[in-house]
């Protein structure tokens, strides 16, 4: 029989405590898992958020972009997730389509957390995107936001292209980010924009940021579990590491890169555009 790791006692993450964190200067540490048992790493290592990412398409499912996820994948993944959690706050993607409109939003919203078990959805973009995170606010409903690089707008950008780098795309990123707060959204993903544009964000905005690519001034960091391994197919992102090298194992690997988040030693500046 197999015993998954248990993290030692600790007060689940709440939504609040992310609120908390911020206020006190506390790095978030946040990485992506798509089932239990690397869930239950995650938790051991004292990771305070685990997000199940539309990545799964491309590092789970073998696809090419996150397009073709499903919101039935996303469901099943978070589900395994969750039966792995103890103490992590456990966030899902909204897949490409599934929150066009409030009704859809709604809808893709209450299968993730009542059968996926998610306590925050995840949805990218702003414009529109503003009408629904309201809307699933007003429902109790607690959202992350996406700014930056959107996967799901891949093919609108030409490919996975930093954002933000000519001054007006630099402040229309920072108006979306105080709509989106404004909105209702209690924490936001800021993805491979410049790490000067994250942290001016990320000190004019209430919420919680969580950088990825996007330098060292924002809340907290994220990465895709398979990336910070070292076992994703391919180039390795520039602004990941491998820190499962020179460890002995997972949750060791795990531990190292929560551990360099808190200290603040990681992103260098060698993984900031």
């Amino acid at each position: 029989m197999y015993a998954n790791p248990k993290s030692a006692a600790r007060a689940p993450i709440t939504v609040p405590r992310l609120h908390e964190m911020k206020g006190k200067g506390e790095k978030i540490v946040v990485l992506t898992a798509y089932d239990a048992s690397f869930a239950a790493q995650c938790d051991a290592a004292g990771v305070d958020v685990v997000l199940v990412g539309d990545s799964l398409g491309m590092v789970v499912q073998g696809h090419s972009s996150t397009l073709p996820v499903s919101v039935d994948d996303m469901v099943y993944h978070s589900a395994a997730v969750a039966r792995g959690l103890t103490g992590a706050l456990l966030v899902a993607d909204m897949p490409f389509m599934s929150f066009r409109d409030v009704d859809t939003a709604l809808s893709t919203a209450e299968r993730l957390m009542a059968q996926g078990g998610a306590a925050m959805v995840k949805l990218e973009g702003a414009d529109y995107v503003l009408d629904i995170v309201h809307e699933l606010t007003r429902r109790a409903v607690p959202v992350c936001a996406h700014l930056g690089l959107t996967p799901q707008s891949v093919h609108k950008f030409g490919g996975y292209r930093m954002q933000g780098k000519t001054k007006a795309a630099a402040e229309q990123l920072l108006a979306d980010a105080k709509a989106l707060a404004h909105a209702g959204a209690d924490l936001l993903v800021l993805e491979a924009v410049p790490g000067a544009l994250a942290k001016r964000v990320t000190a004019e905005t209430a919420i919680p940021t969580i950088g990825i690519g996007a330098g060292p001034g924002c809340d907290g960091q994220v990465l895709v579990l398979y990336d910070m391994l070292g076992i994703t197919p391919g180039k390795r992102p520039r602004f990941s590491k491998d820190f499962l090298a020179g460890h002995g194992s997972v949750l060791d690997g795990i531990r190292a890169y929560a551990d360099a988040v808190r200290a603040g030693k990681f992103p260098g500046a060698e993984h900031t555009f």
